[in-house]
């Protein structure tokens, strides 16, 4: 039920429907007042979320700050969480934006960082069919020739938190013993972080696949409204409210 709803009131969240409802308030509305102040709120959320300055400014303080391992680190896994590949069909899928995250995992298992490499990731959509993110990246896994005994599945998982439950039930079992690498994107990293420690998992954080770099003083084309900002915004406030919500929760553990 959680899962369901969090997919179905993400539109409560999004810059671009808070626009939207404005818009056909002002549209519709016999009142000249309300008309009036809806249309000067929806110009305004306008300017704001489609700042391409300010958008990156957001996102650059959320995300989580890069990590640089000891050189004598060493960890007997390495967590990946899914959603880094897109589905194509039933039984392949290709690797999208956020396959640093796979990429890191490769690299630190070929330089001896981690042993094993587990993947946390089912199918995340409300159609799921019958793909599986874990089991398609298990075998570019070992197309980059991690071997089958270093790869861990966890196949189950459709969101954060259950890549958190199933990983920790996973790990109890495995012989693998803490603390974990947790890999995942800096925009993503504060949430699956805390999201861990509720389940009980004892993970170092190593985010990648970072959105943006310094911030610098705006230039004159960062102030020109951009459309493509506001989608950008959808990410940022998605993890920040999960965040919030995931705060409150009673942890999984």
């Amino acid at each position: 039920m959680y899962f369901l709803l969090s997919k179905i009131l993400l539109f409560l969240i999004f810059p671009i429907y808070w626009i939207f409802v404005l818009l056909l308030i002002a549209a519709f509305t016999k009142r000249k007042k309300l008309r009036k102040w809806t249309s000067i709120s929806a110009v305004v959320l306008m300017l704001i979320f489609s700042n391409t300055w300010l958008c990156n400014l957001f996102e650059h303080i959320w995300e989580y700050p890069a990590a640089q391992l000891p050189d004598n680190a060493h960890y007997s896994a390495a967590i990946v969480l899914g959603g880094f590949s897109s589905q194509i069909s039933a039984t392949d899928g290709r690797f999208n934006a956020a396959c640093e995250r796979f990429l890191q995992a490769v690299r630190l298992q070929k330089t001896g960082k981690v042993s094993h490499i587990m993947i946390s990731g089912g199918n995340g959509t409300l159609n799921p069919r019958q793909f599986s993110e874990a089991v398609w990246v298990q075998g570019q896994l070992k197309q980059f020739g991690v071997p089958d005994s270093a790869i861990v599945l966890e196949t189950k998982s459709r969101n954060t938190l259950e890549n958190a439950r199933f990983s920790a039930e996973i790990l109890k079992t495995s012989g693998l013993k803490p603390p974990y690498l947790l890999i995942t994107s800096g925009y993503h990293m504060r949430r699956a972080l805390m999201i861990f420690k509720h389940a009980g998992v004892d993970v170092v954080p190593y985010p990648c696949n970072f959105s943006t770099s310094n911030i610098s003083r705006p230039s004159w084309l960062e102030m020109v409204p951009d459309m493509e900002a506001i989608t950008w915004w959808n990410g940022t406030i998605k993890e920040e409210w999960g965040y919030m919500v995931n705060y409150f929760m009673k942890p999984a553990n």
